[in-house]
């Protein structure tokens, strides 16, 4: 897992530019261990020392989570599941039904549920597509889920950067920050791996020994 801090103090002028990037592809192009939360949370946390203007933040990281959504539903729609396999390392096929699942358990309001909770929010916006979902929902949906994840988590850093404790302890907090963002990655890695390795139910009305 990258270290959001490190990524940003090291990007130089081209900051901004990282981080719409990284929030880009992590929101829809299949890359789901990418930082997320803890990358807006960071630039929030560091926006004045990186020279960032807070409203022209917020607009970039707002456009480039619906634009990272609108790529995955276009990916979702035109090509499905002909890049997934079952023992892939990402384009696992388990993770893409996880999220046909919650797509088709809540609908629309998957796109911002989905939004927070990582690797679920990457695979959404693809089984919407998948399923032709209507555009124009999507699109609203797609905007509702994008502003309120990117704003609420950029904000959240803003305000707890003026903090003293924290403003003065940032390096203790960015090892938090990665082992938060590390931690629900591989309880839904296990997860999956325990699930897998159950047998399956034997059928209705088979012969017992």
């Amino acid at each position: 897992m990258l270290d959001p801090t490190a990524l940003l103090t090291g990007a130089g002028p081209w900051v901004l530019g990282v981080v719409a990037l990284m929030v880009f592809i992590e929101s829809g192009l299949l890359f789901p261990f990418l930082p997320g939360d803890s990358l807006l949370f960071t630039v929030g946390l560091l926006h004045a020392q990186l020279g960032l203007s807070l409203p022209v933040l917020m607009l970039v990281v707002a456009a480039a989570a619906v634009g990272g959504d609108q790529a995955g539903y276009l990916l979702g729609r035109f090509v499905g599941k002909r890049w997934f396999r079952a023992d892939a390392r990402v384009l696992k096929l388990s993770y893409l039904d996880s999220a046909e699942e919650f797509f088709g358990r809540y609908g629309g309001r998957a796109l911002v549920l989905a939004r927070f909770v990582p690797i679920v929010r990457t695979y959404v916006p693809l089984a919407a597509g998948m399923a032709h979902y209507p555009y124009r929902r999507f699109v609203g949906w797609n905007v509702l889920g994008g502003v309120a994840w990117s704003v609420s988590i950029t904000l959240l850093g803003v305000w707890l950067g003026h903090v003293e404790f924290i403003a003065k302890n940032i390096d203790i907090l960015s090892v938090l920050i990665v082992a938060a963002s590390v931690i629900p990655i591989a309880l839904e890695i296990w997860r999956r791996r325990r699930k897998a390795a159950q047998p399956d139910p034997a059928p209705v009305g088979a012969e017992q020994d």
